[in-house]
């Protein structure tokens, strides 16, 4: 075969890409599942689930089941969950934090979003199909083809939130398909004595110096919310863990990285009645919830598995009662006539815990000043390491962890750290592990998402770094990345502006090449709670954004089996210093971001940055010299005083053209259709 000059051409091209990128390009992933092949190729990364779906269908057939829905919830709908709350994840093999299993007396299917489709593909097995979406629809279609009329189609209510259960009841209805609640929850009866035992820690108060104001205060705080409301409600119903323990000032450690414990909360006019495991209070717990008693602020304890009993026999008085939808399950809201529920997306508590008070946002302002330091001690050592070869994402991830745990007020990190290498870099919520970890390289991205719990605040902050030369594709993409973390954080919006509204601008600088991101851009985040924290953010069921709030602002990029990127930052929600300011106008707002790292110099194209976004990484990183530089001197750390400088020099504006972007990408794709026109010739 005569090959034509140009192809030659294509080929010296090629030379500037790295033989991995080549040998990606041309060889089979072995990273995940292949169920054309025959025997399925399974990554040893796959669970087997054959005999736990066996299991399970034993117990349908036992309950006259034709489908049983599992979700990756628990009973106080928790984004993150305990061991023994996951049910998804056992019956499955997949551990991502969203998504839902059907599983029929011949099929299983797993429906998740974009953040885990490469994960799914790595730790199921061929007997689980994978769906790409996460719409109810779609659950209700699959369900509708795999169950013939007449069949009855399952679920746990307390699993499910009153507005799911509505959901899957509108996508049955009228298909000849009953939807059956059944209490006894089948993956616990057949997972036996193997799931996890409950949690048995202490419940211990917050010290005073780290809550934002005493619990009595809050509590009469929501009293005055009842008392003002038109409906009059007589009592509110926190279902959410979150909402318990952000109003009585305790904390747990029922959920890995999250201080919160298992509990619910009935609270009237007149008395607080508080279901938990009272054997776990700490003395000094029970005292502080029990000092006024009695009286209108003496909280009365009472099991929590009596919630539903106690929330019945409440309900068939002369009541109105005020609960989230979000937070509360179709099981415990059936219990209480239609007649005598006041309902919202989110409960007073909820919205209430979302705006900081002015000595919880210096709390949260200070814990992120440290967590800096933990971030730049870790990208100092980094550095240092990776060029020798010693670092891999799990020893990377572990070294992070022990660098927070070592700081005041630490209480570990805020969730498991994602310490993601090149292609592990795509998934965005990839954790790696001692049996499975990549080797950090100069040749390739490197993803680092970590936080930190402290007494007085919660983080949550990921950086990207390359540090070798990096593709010109990557180098674009970050910037771009970057482009838009600048322009949402510089933005100046009105007061209750919904973040969806605004959440475009985080993407524009992607979108104007046709690149985009799969996951949301940005969540609330709390004082010692959870790191992900409704119901701030940026999406469509969030509520408009308020001066005091907590969001994370986090664009990214991820290119499947190649790289990924974020750029991460936590941001406080404060008044805007408008020309109009002074005018009696209704004040505008903007962001404050309090996460104080510097981006990758390396990763940085300046000539596509506008003198405005400049100016903004300048002011920046003038603002993490201020703050962060005497507290890395203050503990000692001179190195990593040395490196901030460094890493924080003033940009200036570049006068040079952007450069042509993704030769790499270019010529291998010109090349393969050459060489398959000149075959066909």
């Amino acid at each position: 075969m005569h090959t034509s000059p140009w192809i030659i051409a294509w080929l010296l091209l090629l030379q500037g890409c790295t033989a991995e990128q080549l040998q990606r390009a041309t060889s089979p992933r072995t990273d995940i599942r292949d169920c054309s092949t025959n025997p399925p190729y399974l990554p040893s990364t796959v669970t087997e689930t054959t005999a736990r779906l066996a299991a399970l269908r034993g117990a349908m057939k036992a309950h006259s089941i034709d489908a049983y829905i599992v979700p990756a919830t628990d009973a106080h709908m928790s984004e993150y969950i305990a061991e023994r709350d996951s049910r998804l994840g056992w019956v499955t093999g997949f551990t991502g934090s969203a998504g839902t299993g059907v599983v029929t007396l011949d099929k299983a299917a797993l429906w998740t979003d974009s953040r885990y489709w490469t994960q799914a593909e790595r730790q199921m097995d061929c007997n689980w199909e994978l769906q790409r979406t996460t719409w109810i629809e779609s659950i209700g279609l699959w369900i509708l083809e795999a169950v013939p009329a007449g069949g009855n189609v399952s679920l746990d209510p307390f699993l499910f939130s009153i507005d799911t259960w509505n959901s899957y009841s509108e996508a049955l209805h009228g298909s000849g398909r009953t939807l059956l609640p059944i209490e006894t929850n089948l993956v616990d009866q057949v997972w036996g004595d193997q799931r996890p035992p409950p949690a048995s820690s202490k419940i211990y108060s917050l010290p005073a110096e780290f809550t934002g104001s005493s619990w009595q205060e809050k509590v009469a705080g929501i009293r005055q919310q009842m008392e003002q409301h038109v409906r009059n409600p007589t009592a509110v119903l926190l279902s959410g863990l979150e909402e318990t323990a952000w109003l009585f000032n305790l904390r747990g450690d029922d959920i890995p990285y999250n201080p919160v414990f298992y509990s619910y909360t009935l609270l009237t006019s007149t008395n607080i009645r508080l279901f938990v495991d009272e054997t776990r209070l700490t003395a000094e717990a029970r005292q502080s919830l029990q000092a006024g008693c009695p009286g209108p602020l003496c909280v009365e304890l009472q099991e929590y598995g009596q919630v539903r009993a106690h929330v019945r026999d409440y309900a068939q008085g002369n009541v109105t009662i005020w609960l989230g939808t979000e937070y509360t399950t179709y099981g415990l809201y059936g219990i209480i006539p239609q007649e005598k529920l006041l309902e919202d997306s989110y409960s007073p508590v909820m919205v209430a815990k979302a705006v900081k008070n002015a000595k919880e946002q210096e709390l949260l302002r200070a814990a992120h000043v440290r967590d800096a330091v933990v971030v730049i001690q870790y990208l100092l050592w980094l550095e240092k390491m990776v060029p020798q070869g010693l670092v891999d994402e799990f020893s990377g991830a572990r070294h992070v962890d022990a660098l927070r745990w070592a700081q005041e007020h630490s209480r570990g990190p805020s969730f498991e750290s994602i310490s993601a290498s090149g292609l592990n870099a795509a998934l965005a919520h990839y954790s790696p592990s001692n049996v499975s970890s990549r080797k950090l390289s100069v040749d390739e991205m490197y993803l680092s998402d970590t936080g930190g719990q402290y007494l007085d605040g919660t983080t949550d902050i990921t950086r990207t770094m390359h540090w070798g030369v990096p593709t010109p594709f990557q180098k674009e993409a970050y910037t771009r990345v970057l482009m838009g973390n600048i322009d949402l954080s510089r933005l100046i919006f009105p007061t209750n502006t919904a973040g969806r509204t605004v959440e475009s601008f985080a993407r524009q600088a992607l979108w104007e090449v046709g690149l985009n991101y799969g996951h949301g851009t940005g969540h609330g985040i709390g004082n010692f709670l959870s790191v992900h924290e409704w119901p701030v953010g940026f999406q469509s069921n969030n509520i408009p954004l308020m001066k005091g709030m907590f969001t994370s602002i986090e664009p990214g990029y991820y290119r499947d089996g190649e790289f990924g990127i974020r750029i991460e930052d936590v941001a406080l929600v404060v008044e805007a210093q408008t020309k109009q300011h002074q005018t009696g106008e209704k004040p505008f707002l903007t962001f404050e971001v309090v996460s104080l790292v510097p981006y990758d110099r390396n990763l940085i194209d300046v000539s596509l940055l506008s003198q405005e976004q400049i100016q903004y990484l300048n002011t920046y990183y003038k603002t993490i010299r201020e703050r962060v530089g005497p507290e890395l001197q203050s503990q000692q750390l001179e190195e990593e005083y040395r490196w901030l400088q460094r890493n924080t020099e003033p940009f200036v504006q570049s006068s040079a053209g952007t450069a042509a972007a993704t030769l790499c990408v270019l010529a291998t794709t010109s090349l393969i259709s050459a060489l398959l026109t000149e075959l066909q010739a």
